[in-house]
């Protein structure tokens, strides 16, 4: 299924040294973001990525003091897989950072995934439909230009009426089944920030900078995005290196 055209969003590119850079300054960023948040709004709502670059975010976030209770935690994205499969985003979250923090139990939002993704994404889509704008997305960036579980080729729920939550089937990668929080609820967000790193990416970074139809294009917040790169994955980019 062809997708629709991508709307206009303002990108904003950082090129830094090395992967250990960015996932330092990231880290750094992620307060910040929460300080701001719980001293105009009280809380904090902050949705998690999968994957190795943004866990080693979540490992330096736990080393920094912030305000962990006034935090309420979703996630972007789930696998289908059985509760505790060491393979479910959720999981890495709470090794990498969760089970570090005082962040309470009741406000850290798994998503059913073990309930199968239509049922899931139904329970989710609820869930996450009545918390308002998001203060930060957290995402990555496949090597075929998908986030979250957003894959080229299928719907990735951009439209104004989109569920807050798409039900996954027939992934590319395994597992086949998922649930993945919509483009439109992705981008209902003051800040969306996309974790990227390593050469596997380039050509992905390459086709999003010339204006390529991939599904990351397709979260487009009000405020724009901020796409953080290594030096590996942005390869030439124009972008101020830091």
């Amino acid at each position: 299924m062809p997708m629709r055209r991508a709307a206009a969003v303002t990108t904003r590119w950082h090129v830094y040294a090395s992967a250990e850079a960015l996932a330092d300054r990231a880290a750094q960023v992620v307060i910040r973001c929460a300080s701001e948040a719980t001293a105009q709004r009280g809380a904090f709502s902050l949705v998690l990525a999968g994957g190795s670059t943004p866990r080693a975010v979540y490992e330096r976030l736990r080393r920094l003091p912030a305000d962990w209770r006034r935090w309420e935690v979703w996630f972007g994205d789930e696998r289908c897989l059985p509760d505790g499969d060491a393979q479910r985003n959720d999981v890495m979250a709470h090794d990498a950072l969760l089970a570090h923090v005082p962040i309470p139990a009741q406000r850290v939002h798994r998503v059913p995934a073990q309930d199968g993704a239509k049922a899931a994404a139904t329970a989710y889509g609820a869930a996450v439909g009545a918390a308002g704008r998001f203060d930060l997305v957290l995402l990555g960036l496949g090597e075929d230009g998908h986030t979250a579980s957003l894959f080229p080729g299928r719907p990735v729920g951009d439209e104004p009426d989109a569920a807050a939550a798409l039900a996954v089937g027939g992934a590319p990668k395994p597992p086949a089944e998922r649930v993945s929080l919509s483009a439109r609820r992705l981008a209902d967000a003051r800040q969306v920030m996309f974790l990227v790193t390593g050469r596997a990416k380039t050509d992905a970074v390459r086709a999003w900078h010339r204006g390529g139809d991939i599904p990351a294009a397709r979260i487009a917040p009000p405020g724009g995005v901020d796409v953080w790169l290594d030096a590996p994955a942005a390869d030439g980019l124009c972008a101020g290196r830091r």
